[in-house]
C-alpha cells in the first residue's frame, strides 16, 4: 500500500473569516511507522480526518495506490484502521462485547470476528478483561481496546492521534513497542506532539506547523540539523536569571554542589566553560516550537 497526499489544503469558515487548518501538504506513505509531529493547534488531527475519509480537503487529493480515497467507496475505509483522540462506547460495554459492536459495524461475518476477537484480546493481554467494563479500565488498557477495535478489519493503513495521550511512562513504553511490531506489513501513521512516542520507533517522521509540513526525514536526518547547536554548562545559582534572559535553556539540573547544570540551544561561546552535546529530537522540536518548552528541574 501506498498513500499520497498531493497540496492538501483544509478551510473552516468561522465568525472572524476563514481559517486555514491545513496548508499544501504533499506526503508519500509507505509501509513502517510514521511519525507526524506537530504542537497543539498545527493541523495533525484535521490532516488525519481527511486522511480516514471523515473529511474531504478543500483543495488537493488524497490517494491510495494511485486512486482518490474520494472515489473508492467502502474499498478504501475497509483497509483502514483509525484510533482518535477520544473513542466512544456505551458505558455497559465490556471489552469483549464492545469489539463485537465494532466488528458488527464493520461488517465482519460472526465465525470472521470472533477470531479476529480472540486473536486479538491474547495479542494485546486483554484475556483477562475481556469481561471488565471498559469504564473500569485503566488508560493503558483502554488504549489497548482502542487499538484492537482499529485492528479488527486487519488493516493495511493503521492510524493513531494521540495514541498514548493520558499514559503513564510505563504504559508509553509497552505502547510504542505494541506499535512498533504492527508495523511490520502495514503503515502505521502515529500523531503526536510528544517527542518520544515516535523518536525511537519511527522510520520516517514529518513535523508539521501551522498547516503546513515544515519537515521531513529519518530521526538521525533531523537531529542532524541540531549538530553544534546544543550545549551544556554548570553555572552557580546567582547566574540563573541572566542565563534564562540571555539563553534558550531547554533543561536545567540542581547538582550535588548546590550549582545548576544547564542545557541550552546556542553555541558554546555563548557562556564560559560550555561545551557542545550530542542533540536529541527534543532539541529540534523545542528549537522549532519554543512555545512548548517545560524546563525540567531533577
Amino acid at each position: 500500500m501506498e498513500i499520497t497526499l498531493e497540496h492538501v489544503t483544509k478551510y473552516f469558515k468561522e465568525k472572524r473569516g476563514i481559517k486555514e487548518a491545513v496548508r499544501d501538504v504533499s506526503l508519500r506513505l509507505t509501509p513502517g511507522v510514521w511519525g507526524l509531529l506537530g504542537a497543539n493547534g498545527s493541523g495533525k488531527t484535521t490532516l488525519m480526518r481527511m486522511l480516514c475519509g471523515i473529511m474531504q480537503p478543500t483543495s488537493g487529493c488524497i490517494l491510495c495506490d494511485g486512486l482518490d480515497i474520494s472515489l473508492s467507496g467502502g474499498s478504501y475505509r475497509e483497509r483502514l484502521g483509525y484510533l482518535p483522540q477520544e473513542f466512544g462506547f456505551y458505558p455497559e460495554f465490556t471489552v469483549r462485547r464492545y469489539l463485537e459492536y465494532i466488528a458488527a459495524l464493520k461488517g465482519l461475518p460472526d465465525d470472521t470476528a470472533n477470531t479476529r476477537i480472540t486473536k486479538l484480546l491474547a495479542q494485546l493481554t486483554l484475556d483477562e478483561v475481556r469481561d471488565k467494563r471498559i469504564v473500569k479500565l485503566s488508560g493503558g488498557m483502554k488504549r489497548r481496546v482502542g487499538i484492537a477495535q482499529a485492528l479488527l478489519n486487519e488493516p493495511e493503513l493503521l492510524i493513531l492521534d494521540e495514541p498514548t495521550s493520558g499514559l503513564d511512562p510505563g504504559e508509553r513504553v509497552r505502547f510504542r513497542n505494541l506499535l512498533s511490531e504492527l508495523s511490520r506489513d502495514r503503515i502505521v501513521l502515529i500523531s503526536t506532539h510528544i517527542v518520544s512516542d515516535v523518536e525511537y520507533i519511527a522510520s520516517r517522521i514529518a513535523i508539521m506547523k501551522e498547516g503546513g509540513i515544515l519537515l521531513t526525514g529519518t530521526p538521525p536526518e533531523l537531529i542532524s540539523r541540531m549538530h553544534g547547536q546544543v550545549c551544556e554548562c554548570v553555572i552557580p545559582p546567582e547566574a540563573l536569571a541572566r542565563c534564562e534572559q540571555n539563553l534558550h535553556i531547554v533543561n536545567l539540573r540542581n547538582e550535588e554542589d548546590r550549582r545548576l547544570r544547564i542545557r541550552y540551544l546556542g553555541g558554546p561561546d555563548e557562556v564560559p566553560g560550555a561545551v557542545s552535546c550530542a542533540p536529541c529530537l527534543e532539541d529540534l522540536f523545542l528549537h522549532l516550537f519554543p512555545q512548548e518548552e517545560r524546563n525540567t528541574v531533577i
